[in-house]
């Protein structure tokens, strides 16, 4: 074996995005041991940058040391007991995985089952809650990788709380790219990863539980299906304030990286974060409708920092993708499921929502296309990209 030296890329699939030099820096710092008081302090500082991110003043809000899909589970296990009844609204590859997660905690999961590249009708969420009163959660997807979809978060969690129920949102892809207002719409618990917005490494999953869900949390009656993910014991070490105990080996340099992240998202802006996604969706947008390409989402669902984007008729999306990555070093991602082969996924997140991405992006497509007999305009996109910025 001898050392491993990845080729530099730009990063536009569904994630992870491009890792920004400060925090790759971050993480090549010495490493402490897990219990040690100036890395305990550093912890303190993550939580509370947390607590800022997710816009939530919850105790309970800490990076399951895990991927996002951690934070899923670490959600589900423990809200989930056998027998209960969770409606997940499933709109993509995500909210099939929330509904196995219900079915695996031993709950049962009734599925309203939405159109991929469709948002969630709240009206349907509330016929289905009316129809239900067993259902105790509703399980939604905020930001829909699969599809590029931004769900309507306040008004499903209104349904939810008008039929006194939880609900756990999936925000993996919506964190630090949209408004995510979690105290305010009143999400009972919402996970998210450390590699889309955030644009730290691939890894940790930052998670956070209202009052609400830690009493149904400590009033079950039985075990958490998890030990690592039990919350009432990995909690004793991440609560600084009743002295932390030994529950595992925290991923130090990791969460180096996510502190740093989280310094570097401050030092912008929250709001100016969302508003340069925004920005970026825009220009990208117009470059691509003027390379004749069109979008799976309408534009009052779309997701800014996720972009599904159709395939021409005659053309092999796998052969693109493949140029892109060859002669441009340039990832954008395939569709899945049923999207399979019908769409690109072009994500703009973090560090990788930035001008010269959008006209990179524009750039390599019209080569592709070129390259590939189908005469594109790339100057024309190129310049529709710069007047929409």
């Amino acid at each position: 074996m001898q050392s491993f030296h990845p080729p530099l890329r730009t990063l536009m699939g569904p994630g992870p995005s491009d890792v920004h030099e400060r925090v790759l820096a971050a993480m090549a710092r010495p490493t402490l041991g897990h219990l040690d008081p100036a890395f305990q302090g550093m912890m303190e500082e993550v939580k509370a940058g947390l607590k800022a991110l997710f816009k939530t003043e919850n105790r309970l809000t800490f990076p399951v040391s895990a991927p996002g899909s951690a934070g899923m589970e670490t959600c589900f296990v423990n809200l989930i007991e056998e027998g209960d009844t969770v409606v997940v609204v499933k709109n993509g590859v995500f909210g099939e995985r929330m509904r196995e997660n219900v079915v695996r905690a031993g709950g049962t999961a009734i599925l309203i089952d939405v159109e991929w590249g469709k948002a969630p009708d709240p009206a349907v969420v509330d016929a289905t809650l009316t129809a239900h009163p067993e259902a105790s959660i509703l399980a939604f997807v905020h930001a829909e990788t699969s599809t590029g979809v931004l769900a309507d978060a306040a008004a499903l969690c209104a349904v939810a709380q008008k039929h006194d129920c939880l609900t756990i949102m999936d925000a993996v892809t919506s964190v630090g790219g949209v408004p995510v207002l979690i105290d305010e719409w009143g999400v009972d618990a919402v996970y998210t990863g450390s590699q889309k917005c955030l644009s730290c490494t691939p890894g940790l999953s930052p998670v956070s539980f209202s009052e609400r869900a830690l009493e149904r949390v400590r009033a079950r009656t039985s075990p958490v299906n998890s030990w690592f993910l039990d919350l009432s014991l990995v909690m004793a070490y991440w609560d600084g304030a009743g002295g932390r105990s030994y529950h595992h080996t925290a991923p130090v340099n990791a969460l180096y990286g996510l502190h740093e992240s989280l310094v570097m998202l401050f030092e912008e802006g929250l709001e100016a974060a969302w508003g340069r996604h925004a920005a970026m969706h825009k220009s990208l947008a117009a470059g691509l409708e003027a390379l004749g390409l069109k979008f799976l989402v309408a534009p009052e669902s779309r997701l800014p920092q996720l972009n599904t984007v159709i395939v021409p008729e005659g053309v092999d999306e796998a052969s693109i993708r493949a140029h892109l990555l060859k002669a441009h070093n340039l990832e954008i991602g395939a569709g899945l499921g049923p999207l399979a082969g019908k769409v690109w996924r072009i994500g703009l997140m973090g560090t990788s929502a930035r001008p010269e991405n959008v006209e990179l992006c524009i750039t390599a497509l019209a080569d592709a296309f070129n390259r590939h007999q189908h005469p594109v305009d790339g100057e024309k996109a190129l310049a529709a990209a710069r007047a929409a910025a």
